[in-house]
Formats: C-alpha cells, structure tokens, sequence
C-alpha cells in the first residue's frame, strides 16, 4: 500500500493508493473526477499568468482581446474552481544559498495507515523537502529535497529524515544540472 503527500499551505492531505482516491488526492485527471470546462481565452489566459503572475488585467485583456471585466471574471473562476491554485515566485536557489537538489527515494517498513500518516506528518514539518510524491515500484515515496550544500544534505538525511520511526530505505540521487525545468502546464 503506497500513500500520497501533498505539501500545502497549512493542509496535508493523505490516502490509500491503488484506487481513484489516490489520483483525487494527487490531483491527477481520472474518468470519475470532473474537470473544469475551458475555452481557448481560458487557455491564454492561463498561459499569460503561467508566464507572468503579476501581469495585469488590463496586459492579459489586451492579449487575448477581451475587455478588462470578462478577464477579471475569468481569472476569479479559474480561482474559485481551483484550476489556479496560487501565485508563487519562483526563486534561484544558487542565490539565496541552496544549490544542492537531490531526489530522495524512500520505502517504508511498513505500511499501514498510521505509519504512512505519521511520515507524510514528519515530511511537511521539513523544511528541506519540497515536493514528495508517492510511487509505485520499489519505493514508496520521491522527495525532491534542496539544501545549502552536501554538508547540509548529510545532515538533513542522517538527523531528520533517517531517525523517523518506519523508514526502510532511502537512496539519494544528487542532481548534476537542470536539463529542463518549468512551471508551464497548459
């Protein structure tokens, strides 16, 4: 049995795998779960604001040839069906002193509810893991983990990830470059 964690401002959602469930918790598309109808202004729209989330209404209407109060509709629907979940900004790790990436496998030992509940709960309290995701095949769990440096990694792995209750492996893959890396989804 595989869980699912999404980290989330102030929420973590959890459920079993091997089931429509799962995708819903993960947000992937599944026949049962209904999408939110778009039109291509909608598509631009989205395509705007994937490249520029503080461009203006009055930027996008003038874009996609509508007048500033339809956009202004628009973006406050795909808001409110959740098909735009937040604005963020993106920021250069190397920058601000976090440039080691490394994706983190890990399976637990067992697999109950509870045990998978408690990891998702340790995972969200860490700062260092930026995304998890669960996994079907050997592990369990793919953490996608920043630090400062591989000192910081070590300590990361050998103080907080591996003293959790329940971890059966873990196997780390440090990234050597980013080949391709990108927010844009439709």
């Amino acid at each position: 049995m595989a869980y699912c964690c999404l980290k989330m401002k102030n929420k973590t959602q959890i459920g079993e795998s091997a089931s429509t469930q799962n995708a819903n918790l993960l947000g992937l598309p599944n026949a049962s779960q209904n999408s939110v109808p778009l039109d291509e202004k909608d598509l631009m729209i989205l395509r705007l604001l994937q490249e520029n989330g503080r461009m203006s209404v009055a930027s996008i209407a003038e874009s996609v040839r509508l007048s500033t109060t339809p956009v202004h509709e628009r973006i406050k629907r795909l808001e409110a069906t959740g098909v735009i979940k937040q604005y963020a900004t993106l920021i250069d790790g190397t920058k601000v002193r976090k440039g080691l990436m490394v994706i983190c496998y890990v399976s637990l030992n067992q697999h109950s509810k509870k045990s998978g509940s408690q990891f998702i709960k340790l995972i969200n309290e860490l700062p260092e893991v930026m995304e998890c995701y669960s996994i079907s095949g050997e592990f369990d769990f793919m953490l996608k983990i920043i630090t400062e440096d591989m000192n910081s990694y070590y300590n990361f792995h050998v103080n907080k990830l591996s003293q959790a209750e329940n971890i059966g492996q873990v196997q780390s893959v440090f990234i050597m470059g980013v080949v391709k890396q990108t927010h844009v989804m439709v």
